[in-house]
């Protein structure tokens, strides 16, 4: 830089000399044409060098994470309190909005009455199978027993002291005592099967009881909003008495969040051939004319749109847009002043200083402070 300064100079003095001082030479349109040509490369050296040393954007806006709030109930619902206004801050845990409870109190309640049934349902299968028990035991003893009989009857037939008719009658009763006891003993093995329906050691009626109750008791929860993070409420949609959550998607309010504020700054691609992150910024911001801030590079998006393509059977063409215009790359900025107001949306220009002792640094400065000091003369374009 001062290289260029002292062979400005040097020219100059040479011009002044040589042709008014002494006139030793006249000043032809042949000389003058070649003093433009090398006075105005002389000047594109700091330009190209305050490029890439110290690259500057007024392509720079203030992004700030939104929270849509979204009613999560699962049908309209009376709006019975809206507890914030717009464009007023709230703290994460205040109650932003209150609906109808009616509903899923009563939702709710019929869940509770349902688990205690599951859970008293648990203890009749207990005693299902205790029951069923007791029939396997008499319907075997009542088994055992006519085949008894049936082998007495049978040889005192044979013998000549029983009749025929009494073999027959027995026979009967032990095929109806086997049927008895093969049903009691298929109750048993249902009771039991029904009573190890488990997961975990809890019956699977109970366990279907408490998240159809858990489910209730969210949905109950939810008839109070409450703000997820701190904030400020912003684009309110919603009053008392009308029904919100006919559209699931439908947001009543959006909440712009306090947290980790940022600024994108959209740089060319060859000024950031010698940006990395931690290097110190000068920002310029919109709302603040006349005065600028200090930051520092927390990372580049190495990321474009303009090189995703969806999957097709179409071949790309070149140029894709009518109006064809170079890609330029997003750079996050964090400010280090974290009490400077950042209003969602506002711009700014931005000088990335990756050589603080280099002169092309002291022009870009020279640069942004034009721009912000030029806020004050709107609408002069700056």
């Amino acid at each position: 830089m001062l290289a260029v300064v002292v062979v400005t100079f040097g020219y100059l003095l040479f011009i002044w000399v040589v042709f008014f001082k002494f006139r030793w030479m006249r000043l032809t349109p042949a000389w003058g044409v070649f003093s433009g040509f090398f006075i105005l490369h002389l000047i594109l050296v700091p330009l190209v060098g305050t490029r890439f040393i110290a690259p500057y954007t007024t392509d720079v806006r203030v992004v700030r994470h939104t929270v849509q709030l979204t009613p999560r109930l699962p049908e309209p619902t009376r709006v019975e309190a809206v507890m914030v206004k717009e464009n007023t801050p709230v703290k994460k845990g205040d109650t932003l909005f209150v609906f109808d409870k009616s509903i899923y109190e009563s939702q709710a309640r019929a869940a509770q009455a349902a688990l205690v049934a599951a859970r008293q349902n648990v203890k009749v299968l207990e005693a299902d199978i205790s029951i069923a028990r007791d029939s396997v035991i008499s319907a075997r003893s009542d088994a055992e027993f006519a085949a008894i009989q049936k082998t007495r009857f049978v040889t005192l037939a044979g013998q000549g002291g029983g009749s025929q008719e009494s073999v027959d009658e027995w026979t009967s009763r032990l095929q109806s005592a086997e049927a008895n006891l093969s049903a009691a003993i298929q109750s048993e093995n249902r009771a039991e099967l029904t009573y190890a329906s488990q997961i975990d050691g809890v019956n699977t009626s109970v366990i279907q009881a408490e998240e159809a109750l858990a489910q209730a008791n969210y949905y109950l929860e939810q008839t109070e909003m409450k703000a997820p993070m701190d904030g400020v409420i912003v684009n309110l949609q919603v009053k008392e008495g009308m029904v919100a959550g006919i559209i699931r998607a439908g947001s009543i309010a959006s909440l712009i969040v306090d947290e980790d504020p940022y600024l994108l700054a959209a740089y060319r691609q060859e000024n950031l051939k010698f940006v990395k992150e931690g290097q110190p910024v000068v920002v310029a911001l919109n709302t603040h004319p006349g005065e600028h801030f200090t930051g520092t590079v927390e990372e580049i998006w190495w990321a474009s749109r303009r090189g995703q393509y969806l999957p097709s059977g179409n071949l790309p063409i070149f140029p894709e847009l009518p109006e064809y215009r170079e890609v330029r790359l997003p750079v996050k900025i964090k400010m280090d002043d974290p009490d400077v107001l950042l209003a969602i949306g506002a711009q700014a220009a931005t000088l990335i200083i990756t050589d603080e002792k280099s002169p092309f640094t002291w022009l870009g400065q020279i640069t942004l402070r034009t721009y912000t000091w030029g806020r004050w003369l709107y609408p002069l374009p700056f």
